[in-house]
C-alpha cells in the first residue's frame, strides 16, 4: 500500500441524515386553495350572462396542450449522459463494502510518476484519454480509473483508464498511446475516501489498519476510481472510491 508519510488517520462520524424525514402537512394548504376559487367566482360570473360562452372553454382547451409534451423531453437526455461507477451503489465513508468487480472495456494510458506530481499526472492522463475518445467518437461510459501497478518511496507505475461500452470492432488501440483493456475484476472490498486529494494518506492509513484487523492479505496493487471531477488537489469535494483486492 502507499504510504508517503505518517498523516492523520481519517475520522468516520455518522451524520444524522433524519431531517429529510418530516415532511409538511399538505392538507390545509389544499382546502385554502379550494374554498376561494368556489367561493368569489361563480358570483360574478352570473352577472353577465348574456356574453358569449364560448370564448372561456376555448381558452381552457388551449392551456393544457403545449403543457403536456414539455417534461418528458429533459428526462432521456440527462440519463444518456450518464456514467456508471465500478461498484454501481453510491459508496459511503463510514462502511467497507465487499463485492465483485466485473471487468468493462476501458481506453488505458500507462505511465510513472513521482509522488509530488500524482494529481497533475493523473488529471493531464485523463484528460489525454478524454479528449482521443471524443476525437473517435466514443463515449465514455464509466468514471476514469487508475490501476498502481507499483510503488515504492520515489513514485509509481500506474494505469489510467476511462470505461467505454464496448471496443470498436478489429481495433486493439485508440493511439499508438492509448491502448483498449479492461478494468479490473473479482472480489474486492471498497473504501470511500471524501476529501481532498492531498489528504488521502489519511485514508490509505485507516485501510491499512482495517486490513490488519481483519487479517485480510491484499494484492500488491490498488485502485482508485473518481466519483467526482479532479479539479485540483486542494478540492474538498473530491470523492474517491478505493478498491482493494485480496489475494487469491
Amino acid at each position: 500500500m502507499r504510504l508517503r508519510s505518517s498523516g492523520l488517520v481519517l475520522v468516520l462520524a455518522l451524520g444524522p441524515g433524519l431531517a429529510l424525514a418530516q415532511t409538511p402537512p399538505a392538507a390545509e394548504p389544499a382546502t385554502q386553495a379550494q374554498s376561494p376559487a368556489s367561493g368569489s367566482e361563480p358570483a360574478q360570473s352570473a352577472a353577465p350572462a348574456e356574453t358569449p360562452p364560448a370564448q372561456p372553454p376555448a381558452a381552457a382547451e388551449s392551456t393544457p396542450a403545449p403543457s403536456a409534451p414539455a417534461p418528458a423531453a429533459p428526462g432521456p437526455a440527462q440519463a444518456a449522459t450518464a456514467r456508471t461507477t465500478l461498484f454501481p451503489n453510491p459508496g459511503d465513508p463510514t462502511n467497507v463494502e465487499e463485492g465483485m468487480l466485473t471487468a468493462k472495456p476501458a481506453a488505458v494510458l500507462s505511465g510513472t510518476s513521482a509522488w509530488d506530481a500524482a494529481y497533475p499526472s493523473l488529471k493531464s492522463a485523463f484528460a489525454r484519454i478524454e479528449d482521443e475518445l471524443k476525437k473517435a467518437g466514443i463515449t465514455p461510459t464509466g468514471r476514469p480509473v487508475t490501476l498502481f501497478l507499483h510503488t515504492d518511496d520515489k513514485g509509481f507505475r500506474y494505469e489510467a483508464m476511462i470505461p467505454i461500452a464496448q471496443v470498436p470492432e478489429g481495433k486493439t488501440e485508440l493511439t499508438p498511446e492509448i491502448r483498449f483493456g479492461k478494468t479490473p475484476e473479482g472480489k474486492s472490498f471498497r473504501f470511500v475516501h471524501k476529501d481532498s486529494y492531498d489528504e488521502i494518506e489519511g485514508t490509505y492509513e485507516t485501510i491499512t489498519a482495517y486490513l490488519d484487523a481483519k487479517e485480510i492479505v491484499a494484492e500488491d496493487l490498488f485502485i482508485e476510481e473518481y466519483v467526482t471531477d479532479l479539479t485540483d488537489s486542494e478540492d474538498t469535494n473530491l470523492e474517491v472510491n478505493i478498491y482493494v483486492q485480496p489475494k487469491k
